[in-house]
């Protein structure tokens, strides 16, 4: 409250008098107001601060674990068959996974190149694993084979002679990286449930988290590789892996691909540009981000039974939580049609995006080759539970009816036979077993 009693001259106070005092007892409260924000903006930085404090700590790998690896021997690239696309992690155990990634910086020669003390690389290495959630897909291992693929496409491939070593080491980095803090669910689950997450980000919404984990662990002590560098280098360094991070949002992807698309068709080759260097490294994260469709068949089938389990699990998170029946992609209940979904995948996004990379760099071809070599098998899969006579299972992807034998599958299976009139109109014949069911056309 602020009061005036008595003039100087003894005079009443005018109107006048009273508008001045009034608007200066509203600055004075603005002061008072915005100085208690002021305070109150202090304690929340505060508390910020001490939070990311005891975030990074927990995010950092242990002195433990960093001595062990440090001490290490690293095998050859040879041995983990790092200069190979068809590269496969599924054998390698956890600290095998953070040899093959010290590997690749030393044969990049990115640790001599830019003195990155070969402590804080291990310490980073293994802090980024920590960092990956153990979701069924988007997790450690995922990253550890994008990287490889970009180290593939770099020495295989011959793209290094496209990269500067400052470039090589970003793109590298952003691989390793770009799904730091995956969830298990995508960008849509995030809007859709008004996350957090979304309310901070309104575009590439994961992506985003991905880059701020990535800079978080990086500012972490003893885990900055970048530190040798120069401001401008480490500026520059920051924004590629940023910029690539964002580009495997699939969104960015085909915004992108298409202007790809047009220098190639206009026959225009030079990279060097800065605009062009950042649009041909999009469509190598892209490509790299996605190559588990072109590993061995085997691989690969193993690979989508992963990448549909994570699925599945938004599906019926998306089911529970808002009460809304996910796309066919994610709904378990159509777990049928992943075969045709995978050829879909294929023809949309991989097989244009591996195509003109490979006529472009033809070292890169066996990208696309494997790509092909496997659309053949989900296409002959397709058709096949088209017809009927394969099972898709959540455990099981691919077994047909006739690999069923009675010393194994058959024990416990009920069968029902229909009356046949006709060999062409038949019904099938149901084979049900707990809630699975099978079907053969006679």
């Amino acid at each position: 409250v602020a009061q005036l009693i008595n003039k100087e001259n003894g005079t009443s106070f005018t109107d006048c008098d009273v508008s001045l005092f009034e608007a200066f007892a509203i600055f004075c409260g603005l002061g008072i107001h915005n100085t208690q924000m002021y305070e109150n903006a202090c304690k929340l930085m505060a508390k910020q601060k001490v939070a990311l404090e005891c975030l990074s700590y927990h995010a950092t790998a242990s002195n433990e674990a960093t001595g062990k690896l440090l001490k290490e021997n690293i095998p050859s690239a040879e041995s983990f068959n790092l200069y190979s696309f068809t590269f496969i992690d599924f054998e390698l155990s956890d600290e095998d996974t953070c040899k093959a990634t010290v590997r690749m910086f030393l044969e990049c020669n990115l640790v001599q190149q830019f003195h990155i003390p070969y402590e804080v690389l291990c310490r980073w290495i293994l802090s980024v694993k920590k960092n990956y959630r153990p979701v069924k897909y988007h997790n450690w291992r995922h990253a550890l084979n994008v990287a490889q693929t970009m180290f593939a496409m770099f020495k295989t491939g011959k793209m290094e002679r496209f990269m500067n070593d400052l470039e090589i080491l970003g793109l590298l980095v952003a691989c390793l990286c770009h799904d730091l803090d995956h969830r298990g669910t995508n960008n849509a689950f995030q809007t859709k449930t008004e996350s957090p997450l979304a309310i901070l980000y309104s575009t590439s919404t994961m992506e985003h988290h991905h880059f701020d984990q990535c800079v978080m662990i990086l500012n972490t002590d003893s885990n900055n590789i970048f530190q040798a560098l120069s401001p401008e280098d480490y500026r520059r360094v920051m924004k590629l892996v940023e910029t690539a991070i964002l580009s495997t949002d699939l969104a960015m992807y085909f915004k992108k691909r298409n202007k790809f698309l047009e220098l190639i068709d206009n026959g225009e080759f030079d990279w060097q540009s800065d605009d062009r260097k950042d649009l041909l490294s999009g469509m190598m994260m892209t490509a790299c981000d996605v190559s588990a469709i072109a590993k061995p068949w085997e691989v690969q089938h193993r690979i989508a039974k992963l990448v549909a389990d994570e699925f599945f699990d938004q599906g019926d998170l998306e089911k529970m939580q808002l009460k809304v029946k996910p796309i066919a992609m994610m709904d378990r209940e159509k777990k049928d049609e992943l075969p045709q979904m995978q050829v879909e995948f294929i023809d949309i996004i991989c097989l244009p995006l591996y195509r003109v990379l490979s006529d472009t760099f033809p070292w890169v071809k066996p990208l696309y080759q494997g790509t092909l070599e496997n659309r053949k098998h989900w296409q002959d899969l397709a058709e096949k539970v088209e017809m009927g006579l394969t099972w898709i299972d959540h455990d099981t992807i691919d077994k047909p009816v006739e690999a069923f034998t009675e010393s194994e599958e058959t024990k416990d299976i009920e069968l029902t036979v229909q009356t046949l009139h006709t060999v062409t109109s038949a019904p099938p014949i149901e084979i049900k077993k707990r809630h699975k069911k099978l079907c053969c056309i006679l």
